[in-house]
């Protein structure tokens, strides 16, 4: 039979090993401070708001109803990605010191963003109204 010395029950594998850090302005922590008060947990006293902070978040249902759509996620991947080869662009021109642009290259940056704003209404559900 094994001696028990006392102290903290060891936790095997339910050892919490990962840290998530939380800070707050004054008005979410009141807001906190509320919710805790709801529940009759004191906030000052040691190791109320950890496991009620990890109870709320595990066990809530997630609304997979405000997801973004994967087509307009990738989409807008795309977008950034042409932005960011753009920015390149860019940077090789001055780097170059070709400071006067071409004005084919102006007509084809007129040409992507009169498409750019036709994809952003075409995306937008209020104008399809």
């Amino acid at each position: 039979m094994a001696i028990n010395k006392g102290g903290r029950k060891r936790l095997g594998d339910k050892k919490r090993g990962h840290a998530i850090t939380l800070r707050f302005n004054g008005t979410e922590l009141e807001k906190v401070k509320t919710i805790l008060q709801s529940y009759n947990l004191d906030f000052g006293k040691r190791g109320t708001v950890g496991p009620f902070l990890r109870k709320l978040t595990l066990n809530k249902e997630t609304i997979k109803e405000k997801r973004i759509p994967d087509g307009i996620s990738n989409l807008s991947y795309q977008i950034n990605k042409i932005g960011t080869n753009i920015n390149q662009l860019v940077k090789v021109a001055h780097y170059k010191n070709m400071r006067s642009p071409n004005a084919n290259l102006e007509g084809e940056l007129q040409k992507a963003s009169e498409l750019m704003l036709e994809l952003i209404e075409i995306m937008n559900p209020k104008n399809q109204e």
